[in-house]
């Protein structure tokens, strides 16, 4: 379950800043490989930076609240 099934993403610089801004770090890593590497997939594939932002902002606020991926239900 924790296997990653797409090429692992590279983390844009401005998805480390927020994390490390908003404290929300340990909650990032806490998640599986696969979630991490969605999220990331999910930001970079975005064409347009209000696009990657949004994304960015939902990824942030699933990560506060601790539950929820890429609008699915997820709970730890």
């Amino acid at each position: 379950m924790g296997n990653l099934t797409r090429p692992k993403q590279p983390m844009p610089a401005f998805v480390r800043e927020a994390l490390k801004t908003h404290g929300l770090e340990d909650a990032y890593n806490a998640r599986p490989p696969y979630q991490r590497n969605d999220y990331l997939w999910w930001i970079n594939d975005a064409k347009r930076d209000d696009t990657k932002q949004r994304r960015l902002s939902r990824m942030l606020g699933e990560l506060r609240q601790g539950h929820g991926y890429m609008g699915m239900d997820w709970n730890r």
